[in-house]
Parts: structure tokens; C-alpha cells; sequence
């Protein structure tokens, strides 16, 4: 994890939020901005773009979690979410809402760092695993699109599957194309002709 990390700490209490920022800056070297008020927190966030964002918060409802959560980009970045107590419901709803690490009990001094750490390495594996998914999504419509573009070949043609991929295959060459642009450009043609 680089050092010098860049944390927004969301805490409307200005005395506590002072506290976490000393806790911070005693375990290791980061720039942090506190938020105290959580009006147009999607925009403060967007505009400070920090690395992690820690959230604390004593007794949230559903509805203030879920908003902390989405506004503080949890797809964009990792979000640390400190609560003194919760059920499984809101338990469930800041994980859902892509929460990295949510933490009942209250903030620690000495737990800030390390939970920082998992929060990161958690986004971090998921984040990856995302990509991984939208790759295989990707490689699998592209998939049915060369299939269904063989199939309008071999009707076409009259060959069988392997001659109609060689075909395909020999077109995206000739065009220094990828086989799915083509796949996707033959079968766009076809649905215009029929």
C-alpha cells in the first residue's frame, strides 16, 4: 500500500474528528480532511478525491448508512465505516452498498491503521475480482456474437462450423480487425437484411 495516504474522515463532531485524525497521523504518514457536515457529501468527496474514506457514526438508521455509504463512492475508492452498534439489517445494507470495512464497537485509536489496511487490501480484491467478472461478461457476449455470425456464415455458405470460424477468422485478418468486431458487424448486417 503506497505511504502518504490521502483519508477523509466524515464525523460531525469536530473534537472527535481531531481525535481520529491524531490517531491517524500517529500510525503512519497521511493527509487527512475532515467533513463534519454530511450535506453534499458526494460532492466533498469527489472534490477531495481521497484515497480512503473513514466514516464514524454512533447509531445510523438504514437510510443515513446507505447515503454515508454511496456518497462516499464505494465502487471508486475504500470506505471504512466505524459504528458503536448495529444489527444484521444495517450490517448487511453497508456491505451491499460496497462498504470495505464496517466496524461495530466504535473507532480505537489503535485499531485506525490496520483496519485502514484490510479496508484498502479488501477494496483492493474486489475491485480486482469486478474487472475479473466484467472481462468474463465481455468474453462471453463476444462469444455468442462470433457464434451466431458462424451460424449466419455456414447458412450462407454451406460450410460447417470449423470453415465458417476460418472464414470469419480470415476476414478480421484481411480488415486488421478482431474476430468479435467482425462477428458483431456481420450479424449487425444481417438484422438490417432481414
Amino acid at each position: 500500500m503506497k505511504q502518504n495516504l490521502h483519508v477523509v474522515i466524515v464525523e460531525k463532531s469536530a473534537e472527535r474528528g481531531v481525535l481520529i485524525e491524531q490517531s491517524l497521523r500517529a500510525a503512519g504518514d497521511f493527509d487527512v480532511s475532515i467533513v463534519d457536515d454530511t450535506h453534499g457529501l458526494k460532492a466533498r468527496i469527489a472534490d477531495l478525491n481521497p484515497d480512503v474514506v473513514l466514516i464514524d457514526i454512533e447509531n445510523p438508521s438504514r437510510d443515513t448508512l446507505e447515503e454515508l455509504a454511496i456518497a462516499s463512492g464505494p465502487l471508486e475508492r475504500p470506505v471504512a465505516m466505524f459504528v458503536e452498534r448495529s444489527d444484521e439489517g444495517l450490517t448487511r445494507a453497508a456491505i451491499e452498498a460496497g462498504v470495505s470495512a464496517y466496524i461495530v464497537d466504535g473507532l480505537k485509536s489503535d485499531r485506525v491503521k490496520p483496519i485502514l489496511d484490510a479496508a484498502v487490501t479488501r477494496f483492493n480484491m474486489f475491485h480486482r475480482m469486478r474487472a475479473e467478472l466484467e472481462t468474463t461478461k465481455r468474453a462471453l457476449e463476444e462469444r455468442k456474437v462470433i457464434d451466431r455470425a458462424k451460424g449466419l456464415i455456414m447458412k450462407a455458405k454451406g460450410l460447417g462450423e470449423d470453415e465458417a470460424y476460418a472464414l470469419l477468422r480470415k476476414a478480421a485478418m484481411d480488415q486488421n480487425k478482431r474476430v468479435a468486431d467482425v462477428a458483431q458487424a456481420l450479424v449487425n448486417s444481417a438484422g438490417l437484411l432481414s
